[in-house]
């Protein structure tokens, strides 16, 4: 471990991937990839006589609930983007554990982090090319663009048990999920200006949109230059094999993981745990639009409101339970989290249509709580992981989160077509904190720790 100004001086430039590679996941993913490939891909259908006929694709909303084929395959242009969701998700199973092997092996971890942050900035800013009907260029770029970040993220969450202490990681990881709030937040609130205001200077919402992809690619890149040029190497390679490539070692690397990851049980346990409750964080985020849209009837201005005040609030939270877990132990602290996250989602079952203060307040409850919890479950898993495996393990971290992350949707979906309303539905994502919570009970994190050879930090040692 370097000395302590060193590690801070890396810590301070670590942060900072958080503020540029949240530009993604917030304003690409969220909001102008879903609403402009969407709309690219009905204009398509529109064209596509052959599918459709020439009369069959009215004007307006309509024009989603028509075809687009890809490869002989037919689907409403509307379904577009749940599509390209999931099979972006599929890829980035498939090969960012493998990246991570590589990363772990070959320990070119900087070099690794650059390349997937820029490669992803590229592909986000050249979205802005896709036009007319050419939908298919853009979910290929947006599927590139997706595989880097998620790689980059397991990248850059391996870094912390190389720069952060034991006793650090609590702070460090939360302020830097903190900190990616308040830089997604702020991206997306210059981007929405144009998108608001920019017909006063002859800027259509498609023009808007693309300007947008290119300025997050941007954002991406130039900030990325930060941590690049802070964070350092730590760890020599992983016994390099004469004339063996880096796949062929990466591939060996994660075999050995896979195998020995079942010598650590509490660390999966953790894992497990953990992939419950944020299967219901990362619903209520992606379905509050919906519900506010659909059930509470408000116009898309108070939703983009409602997203900026998540955004600006979660920074706060962040910071906030950084500084509670110092006092009452990580584990605690996400217990604490989990519990209020059951409140705020019965508070939005109780929103009534038209409230905006109500809307706004339960917006700002997701906030409080959204980044924070996450944060201490990154630094947490980070002490239960050995050695030398920090990027394959949180790669498996990651697609972990992807992999489940259709189980609320489903039932969230399940729960709206059963009983006709999206109160029922929301409500029942209290199952996935409620369970979250029970087994963040019995999970025993000081064991876990101990399990892999890493030293216990002493907040833990009686807040456990």
């Amino acid at each position: 471990m370097a000395d302590a100004q060193i590690r801070k001086q890396e810590q301070r430039g670590w942060v900072w991937y958080d503020w540029a590679n949240s530009v993604f996941p917030t304003s690409v993913t969220t909001v102008f990839g879903s609403l402009y490939l969407t709309a690219v891909a009905a204009t398509a259908a529109k064209a596509d006589t052959a599918t459709n006929g020439p009369d069959a694709c009215p004007a307006g909303d309509k024009l989603r609930n028509c075809d687009v084929s890809l490869f002989g395959l037919q689907f409403p242009a509307g379904s577009l983007w749940g599509y390209l969701l999931s099979f972006a998700t599929v890829i980035q199973v498939l090969i960012v554990p493998l990246m991570g092997a590589i990363a772990d092996r070959t320990q070119n971890k900087k070099r690794m982090l650059a390349i997937f942050a820029f490669s992803g900035s590229v592909a986000t800013a050249l979205i802005a090319l896709v036009a007319g009907a050419n939908w298919e260029l853009g979910a290929l770029l947006f599927i590139v663009g997706n595989i880097c970040y998620g790689t980059s993220v397991a990248i850059y969450y391996s870094f912390i048990p190389d720069i952060a202490t034991a006793e650090e990681r609590d702070d460090l990881s939360t302020k830097g999920w903190a900190f990616g709030y308040l830089g997604g937040g702020a991206a997306l609130a210059l981007q929405l200006v144009l998108v608001l205001f920019g017909d006063s200077i002859g800027v259509d919402e498609s023009t808007a949109a693309r300007i947008a992809f290119v300025t997050s690619g941007v954002w991406w890149a130039l900030f990325t230059l930060i941590p690049l040029r802070r964070l350092r190497q730590h760890q020599p390679a992983h016994d390099p094999e004469p004339g063996s490539s880096a796949l062929t070692a990466g591939f060996k690397e994660l075999g050995s993981t896979l195998r020995g990851a079942k010598a650590f049980p509490l660390t999966l346990a953790f894992l497990g745990t953990y992939l419950i409750f944020t299967d219901g964080i990362s619903t209520v985020a992606n379905v509050s639009a919906q519900y506010g849209s659909e059930e509470l009837k408000f116009e898309q201005q108070v939703l983009i409101t409602t997203i900026l005040i998540v955004q600006f609030v979660a920074y706060i939270g962040g910071v906030l339970h950084g500084r509670l877990a110092r006092r009452i132990g990580a584990k605690r602290t996400i217990l604490v989290s989990l519990g209020i996250w059951v409140v705020v989602i019965a508070g939005a079952y109780f929103v009534q249509a038209g409230q905006q203060l109500q809307f706004y307040l339960v917006a700002a409850g997701i906030g409080l709580v959204l980044g924070g919890t996450n944060a201490l479950a990154r630094a947490l898993f980070s002490q239960m992981i050995p050695a030398g495996k920090e990027a394959q393990y949180f790669s498996v971290y990651e697609v972990g989160e992807r992999a489940t992350s259709w189980l609320g949707p489903l039932l969230f979906g399940y729960m709206a077509q059963t009983t006709g309303s999206y109160r029922y539905a929301i409500i029942s994502l209290v199952i996935f904190f409620a369970v979250g919570f029970v087994l963040m009970l019995f999970v025993p994190v000081k064991r876990a720790i101990e399990a892999v050879g890493n030293t216990v930090p002493q907040s833990l040692e009686s807040k456990a």
